[in-house]
């Protein structure tokens, strides 16, 4: 049955979007926002979801108000924007590599933004700003050297992935150096940090996230058509008009930046940029890239994984980073037999 549909503008100007993937884009964003409302009332001082959502309206009392707006709506806001970021990024890679390994986390990208922040931590107990800015260079820098590494008359494939891995090997190799020579107190700090965590995070961390995506996510939208004439060859690509090494350098760095913004604000939070466009191929079942369906899906899985991390394990909470990352590990290797069995691995 076909599910793509075709809209019409008077002026002759013709949009065509696939109905299937609409939908599950649409019951994605509907389960975040339900998530959300659920993960705000949640807590040592619970508030019912309709009273979270009259305090977001605006029309709560100020003990309501305060809890929301000022200790619990900055933490969730974060948690969107970081599963957003990691889900466009992991889709972008993917698409990019042709593989499904070939994510943030199996690249090294978050290994490369930890060191960067262990750097601010360990040789210069440095601020919480300038730990996050530490993340982000150390994550730009770790793509870069994949970029430069992996580049043959352009990037493509395997080579991007087992590059990526060598790196990741190497940087995690340089983290671990890091913490040996950190001092107790800052090396506790750091372990912390490496967990992933959504535990204190308030409005200096939403708005730069929320700049970075205003400014990424419609970049990387208007070169959706480009990506997908990538994934049918250069030479296609260039046959149909699109520069394809210009638009593959173009949407690695955005994902070198949302990887790497993510990273900066809640730490290497595991295995979302593998699973989330991953899920969302498959509740689509499109051959596309599914950037917007693995945006959404990445939010709603970060959302959720925090609820379980708060709610599932009692009076111990954990870190949503080990939440995540037991989960994706479980995936991964259910991912890796799949291929195998396919006999693609």
């Amino acid at each position: 049955m076909k599910t793509t549909r075709t809209l019409r503008a008077p002026g002759g100007l013709s949009v065509r979007f696939d109905l299937r993937a609409f939908t599950v884009v649409v019951l994605l964003l509907a389960a975040a926002l339900a998530a959300s409302v659920v993960l705000i009332g949640t807590g040592d001082f619970p508030i019912p979801a309709g009273d979270v959502v009259r305090t977001l309206l605006g029309k709560g009392d100020p003990g309501q108000e305060f809890i929301v707006t000022e200790l619990r709506l900055p933490r969730v806001l974060v948690g969107l924007l970081v599963g957003a970021s990691l889900g466009l990024g992991g889709a972008l890679f993917q698409s990019i590599s042709r593989n499904p390994l070939g994510s943030p986390d199996v690249l090294g990208l978050g290994q490369g933004a930890t060191a960067g922040a262990l750097v601010m931590i360990v040789l210069f107990s440095g601020s919480a700003a300038q730990v996050a800015l530490g993340a982000l260079a150390g994550g730009l820098v770790t793509g870069l050297a994949i970029y430069l590494l992996a580049w043959k008359r352009g990037v493509h494939g395997y080579r991007l992935v087992l590059v990526g891995i060598g790196v990741s090997a190497v940087v995690t190799a340089l983290n671990g150096y890091l913490l040996t020579k950190a001092d107790i107190v800052d090396a506790a700090r750091a372990v912390f940090w490496m967990t992933g965590s959504l535990n204190g995070r308030d409005w200096e961390q939403v708005w730069p996230l929320l700049v970075l995506c205003a400014l990424l996510v419609p970049l990387v939208l208007c070169n959706a058509r480009g990506l997908r004439m990538m994934e049918m060859g250069d030479d296609i690509s260039y046959a149909l008009g699109v520069r394809a090494e210009r638009v593959r350098l173009l949407l690695m760095v955005s994902a070198v930046l949302l990887t790497a913004g993510a990273t900066a604000a809640a730490g290497p939070v595991g295995f979302v940029a593998l699973t989330a466009p991953q899920l969302a191929r498959r509740l689509t079942r499109s051959p596309g890239p599914n950037l917007l369906a693995s945006m959404v899906m990445g939010a709603t899985l970060l959302v959720v994984a925090d609820w379980a991390s708060q709610r599932l394990f009692g009076a111990d909470q954990l870190p949503v980073g080990v939440v995540t990352g037991v989960l994706g590990g479980v995936y991964l290797l259910w991912l890796l037999v799949t291929e195998r069995r396919a006999g693609r691995i």
